[in-house]
């Protein structure tokens, strides 16, 4: 790509994003919450109905393959991820990840009146605070510049903040593969989920810019010679979620999911926001009251989020001892598909 001057690239970063699309991103990000918690218990319940008269699906047996409720439900998360990935494509990632939240909501309500589980006065509480938090975040959350072409998106990925980011990030996932995992991963929930929050707020990104380049080529306006960033973007991608999908899954393989589903979502979100707030510098041009509404959002959502899944938790096992198969199986389920 060749060289852009200062004010060449003020002027390509000087679209705001606009009402339209804002809204755009607002209406993909609940209806993705809505579908993907409903895909939770859709898929939840083909599988407590093959349990009974088959293999469990986390002891190998594949039965659900043959049972069209779980397809209903494997086809419903689809539609969901696939509204996630076009918010992320409309509206600011601050406002598209927070409110991921309303899926567990939505898991919840639903796992109360289909699967006769018991909302417990944490859990209700826990309902309120996350419709709360999501309509503060909502309020108060940036309204991001948009990137107009792939050169300017590009200029802001090879600004300096981005790229010690980039850097740091790299650091976190290697020193936590070959060293702090195989010692501390076993003791400690932090270890692996930190790894799968970091590479996930790459994974974000990647998403946006993809989404970006998919607008482009839609409108006419990605130029040949930038095809080559498309592909490195989606193989990106690719790689960022397997490498999620792989340590996500050996987090919930040793702790409980009511331990993992918080932590999870407060690292992932926090490390969002912050590279959202580098490359696209969403926080720059707001008021201090909306910077502390959007904080004060998110935080109410954290507590949201802490109440609903440990409202769920069985009395009888220690939150940080290892799960069961069942809690691993349907864990996994649930975390994987907000990992983007």
């Amino acid at each position: 790509m060749s060289s852009i001057d200062s004010t060449t690239v003020e002027s390509l970063n000087s679209i705001p994003i606009s009402e339209a699309d804002f809204y755009i991103g607002l209406c993909l990000a609940v209806s993705s919450s809505a579908f993907i918690g409903s895909s939770f218990i859709i898929k939840k319940i083909s599988l407590k109905k093959l349990n009974k008269v088959g293999l469990r699906a986390s002891a190998g047996g594949f039965g659900y393959l043959k049972d069209w409720t779980w397809w209903i439900g494997f086809l419903t998360m689809g539609v969901g991820e696939l509204a996630n990935f076009g918010a992320y494509a409309f509206a600011p990632a601050s406002l598209v990840t927070p409110l991921g939240a309303l899926s567990v909501l939505v898991s919840a309500i639903l796992a109360s009146k289909f699967l006769h589980e018991t909302l417990n006065a944490n859990g209700k509480m826990g309902c309120i605070l996350c419709i709360l938090g999501s309509i503060v975040v909502v309020i108060h959350a940036p309204h991001s510049e948009e990137f107009p072409s792939m050169d300017a998106l590009m200029v802001r990925v090879l600004e300096p903040d981005f790229l010690y980011y980039v850097f740091i990030v790299s650091v976190i996932v290697i020193v936590i593969m070959f060293f702090l995992g195989p010692r501390y991963g076993n003791k400690y929930v932090a270890v692996y989920v930190a790894l799968c929050s970091a590479t996930g707020s790459l994974t974000v990104m990647s998403c946006k810019a993809l989404g970006l380049a998919i607008r482009s080529s839609i409108s006419g306006d990605l130029p040949t010679k930038d095809v080559w960033m498309v592909i490195v973007i989606f193989c990106a991608v690719i790689c960022f979620i397997c490498l999620q999908m792989n340590y996500l899954n050996k987090a919930l393989d040793v702790f409980e999911t009511s331990i993992v589903t918080p932590v999870y979502y407060v690292m992932f979100t926090t490390m969002v926001i912050v590279v959202s707030a580098i490359l696209f510098k969403e926080w720059v041009n707001m008021e201090a009251t909306s910077v502390l509404g959007a904080i004060c959002g998110f935080g109410i959502t954290v507590v949201a989020i802490f109440l609903l899944s440990y409202s769920n938790k069985k009395t009888n096992e220690h939150p940080l001892a290892p799960s069961r198969a069942v809690i691993r199986q349907y864990g996994s389920n649930t975390l994987l598909s907000r990992t983007v």
